[in-house]
């Protein structure tokens, strides 16, 4: 039976072609992360690490590489946005994952439509399905069993608002399948929609 299984200690290195723990974490919701900065410029990226942590009170969090602006921002407002990926916002997600400086709107980079808040003052996507209007409950840094720095940053946010597309509810209930999300899954450039994978390169 061992043989049918390989087994590797990620400190030592995995020994394949390419590195497959995010092809295994999968497939894992989009962390489309809307943000003020102190002198109200809006911005939106993508996280591919985010997740639902708690449900009473809804909490939801994403992970950063690096400390970048998403971070950065929530920290000076204490305020955020997740908006739901659909397949129609696919192309648009990733035209905000091109690395710019700060201070660019990626809502009109991307020609995306913004809407205001209703319980935060972050705008989020007009279009999206779903948008969790959050406040900030603590940002952890991680780090690893030696003590040291990850350089990955955890935000925690306790939802305030919720927005639903009135077209994605059927009777009284938020349809997933309906709304056609789009989901991180396996290596550099793959996502999975209806069960099947596509690609969206990242500009560069």
């Amino acid at each position: 039976m061992e043989d049918d299984v390989y087994f590797f200690r990620p400190d030592a290195g995995h020994g394949l072609p390419h590195d497959p723990f995010k092809a295994i974490v999968a497939p894992r919701i989009i962390g489309w992360i809307s943000s003020l900065d102190g002198s109200d410029n809006a911005n939106l990226a993508p996280y591919s690490f985010c997740s639902a942590m708690c449900s009473k009170p809804y909490v939801i969090a994403f992970s950063s590489e690096g400390y970048k602006d998403s971070v950065r921002n929530i920290e000076a407002t204490r305020e955020f946005a997740w908006n739901f990926v659909s397949r129609e916002l696919a192309e648009q997600m990733n035209a905000t994952s091109e690395p710019v400086k700060h201070g660019v709107d990626e809502f009109r980079l991307a020609g995306i439509e913004s809407s205001p808040g209703q319980a935060i003052q972050v705008p989020h996507v007009a279009a999206s399905p779903a948008v969790m209007e959050c406040r900030l409950l603590n940002v952890l840094e991680l780090k690893n069993l030696d003590g040291a720095s990850t350089d990955h940053w955890v935000v925690f946010g306790q939802v305030v608002g919720v927005h639903i597309r009135r077209k994605y509810l059927r009777d009284g209930l938020f349809d997933t399948f309906l709304a056609d999300p789009v989901l991180r899954a396996g290596y550099r450039a793959d996502y999975m929609h209806g069960g099947k994978r596509i690609e969206l390169y990242r500009p560069s």
